[in-house]
């Protein structure tokens, strides 16, 4: 069985900031370990500290084992058209690759030449080959393929992965690692793309796994059913550091709790002494102008405090993410939205909804089934929107096909999130521009309260950077803080947590507890859709149906194609 030891780690970036500082951690043999934190904290860098192939600027990292890696795009970087077989051969043992690649170079060279030396060395290479277990993969690989693809290695080695869906690509090497020789296991966000069948079916894999495994992970629910600690990156302003929490995610938030509430203690017991040891030092230094007796004593008092400044405040408290969101929405009339005999063309049949003034919808079902298509015909604001349904935002909005009718209720305003959205009206320039200019909805900021309200959403930072120039989950909250400020009654989310870390869903969570008007939104986070009252499913028999409960296993609907 293999373990890691990362001891004392310290990684500068290029610009010669402290990215990691005094990183200690231990995945032990067979645990099961998740690493979280905000997006940018360091989490793939440490990852690639790991598998060595970043070097630290000071500490180390110790390993047993044989080390299986999946990097977080796991197609990338295989060459031009990579096939099935290279991204198997890709998280295979190195001894495999290398032996792979030689018979490769000398199947070419036979091709220039046939001669009996180029043959001798061909015919050892398939013999280091066989030496090296190649054959012996080829025999996972095809239970593997025949898993996650249904057909044999043979038939499908060749096909290329631009075919293969991502969700479809990341199941092949979950299924390979997983039954692969490697003991230590190192995966950068193995759920994206996967729907929550392909999650649960991991979850179990995981769990049942002897493997030590050192995962990233944003989903709730997936670090909930399967870390056994949790270790946190956390920002500091000297570098970040980790924290270790010794449980699973269930008790992780309670302990995050008592361990900021020990920092505070800490440091207010330092200030105190602090502040005691420096009238100390004044009152004798008073005194010792008047009596020579007590320069000594001030002497002695001036070296203690010098001593217990050196020394310093305790660790300082890691700065969390506080991202607070404000979303008001005003009150509207009763019913939000109506649809009457509503048919998405091609997708589903005629259905019938009534959604309330505050409600929370869920909607969901499989990928495909029409469920954006839904989510934008109402952004738009229904069939034939009011003037006052119109929505906010600068997003042109492409028509939906449809029979029946969808409309909005008085005063029912759409803001729309879609987080793979082109911005043509926000690329180029900076947050700060983007909030001074303000639109139709909402009116300019100066640059006082343009940074006051980047600062609740933890993107006081970047307010000189360009919208494209921000990571996925500064992007998603920039744009849910222009929804805010533009006065939307109704919000249409679609898939809003895919690429936020945990405390900025979290934040949203928060955000939208707090907002008064409805929201509609599409999702397949579990944890995400605890906070929702009703639960519209697009079934597998092109029925739309509301449920009790969430439900994550409805198929595909099947279409004459």
């Amino acid at each position: 069985m293999g373990h890691v030891d990362v001891a004392g780690v310290r990684y500068e970036l290029s610009d010669g900031r402290v990215l990691l500082d005094e990183v200690s951690f231990r995945v032990g043999e067979g645990a099961k370990v998740a690493l979280v934190g905000a997006n940018g904290a360091g989490k793939t860098t440490l990852l690639r500290i790991v598998t060595g192939e970043l070097t630290p600027h000071a500490g180390s990292v110790a390993r047993t084992g044989g080390l299986g890696i999946m990097p977080q795009h796991v197609g990338a970087g295989l060459g031009e058209r990579p096939t099935v077989a290279d991204l198997l051969m890709s998280v295979s043992p190195q001894a495999v690759r290398d032996a792979a690649a030689e018979v490769d170079r000398l199947e070419l060279a036979l091709m220039e030449t046939e001669d009996e030396r180029t043959q001798m060395r061909y015919a050892t290479a398939l013999s280091d080959y066989a030496d090296a277990g190649g054959y012996d993969q080829e025999v996972v690989w095809d239970v593997c393929t025949t898993a996650a693809l249904g057909v044999p290695f043979e038939r499908c080695k060749y096909r290329e992965l631009s075919t293969l869906s991502g969700g479809e690509q990341k199941r092949l090497v979950l299924e390979y690692l997983l039954r692969g020789p490697d003991e230590v296991l190192l995966l950068d966000e193995p759920d994206n793309y996967l729907d929550v069948p392909g999650k649960i079916w991991m979850e179990d894999q995981i769990r049942a796994s002897d493997k030590t495994i050192l995962f990233i992970s944003h989903d709730r629910e997936l670090l909930a059913n399967t870390a056994t600690r949790v270790v946190t990156v956390e920002l500091g302003s000297a570098g970040n550091r980790v924290w270790t929490h010794p449980g699973g995610f269930g008790t992780y938030h309670e302990a995050r709790q008592e361990r900021f509430a020990r920092f505070e203690e800490l440091r207010k017991r330092w200030d105190e002494e602090h502040a005691k040891l420096k009238a100390l030092v004044l009152m004798y230094k008073q005194k010792a102008k008047y009596n020579s007796d007590m320069a000594t004593r001030y002497q002695s008092a001036r070296t203690r405090l010098e001593r217990f400044e050196a020394d310093g405040p305790p660790t300082e408290q890691p700065r969390e993410q506080k991202v607070t969101m404000r979303l008001h929405g005003g009150r509207t009339g009763k019913r939000a939205v109506v649809c009457e005999r509503l048919e998405l063309t091609g997708l589903m049949q005629p259905f019938d909804l009534e959604v309330w003034y505050g409600e929370r919808v869920a909607v969901l079902g499989s990928n495909g089934s029409g469920k954006s298509h839904f989510l934008r015909l109402l952004a738009a604001g229904g069939s034939d929107p009011e003037v006052d349904n119109l929505p906010v935002g600068e997003a042109v909005i492409a028509p939906v096909a449809h029979t029946g009718r969808a409309r909005l209720g008085a005063r029912v305003r759409p803001g729309w999130f879609v987080q793979t959205h082109e911005h043509p009206e926000l690329i180029g320039r900076t947050l700060l521009q983007i909030l001074h200019r303000g639109d139709d909805h909402r009116s300019g900021l100066g640059r006082e309260a343009a940074s006051r309200v980047l600062d609740r959403y933890e993107l006081a930072h970047a307010g000189e950077q360009t919208f494209e120039s921000l990571s996925g989950g500064q992007q998603a909250r920039f744009q849910i803080l222009l929804l805010e400020l533009s006065g939307a009654t109704l919000l249409l989310l679609d898939e809003p947590t895919d690429n936020l870390d945990v405390e900025s869903a979290e934040a949203l969570e928060e955000g939208l507890d707090a907002f008064e008007g409805t929201v509609l939104a599409v999702t397949h986070d579990r944890w995400f859709a605890r906070g929702f009252d009703r639960f519209l499913v697009y079934g597998a028999d092109g029925r739309v149906r509301e449920s009790d409960g969430p439900v994550w296993d409805e198929g595909r609907v099947a279409r004459t194609r």
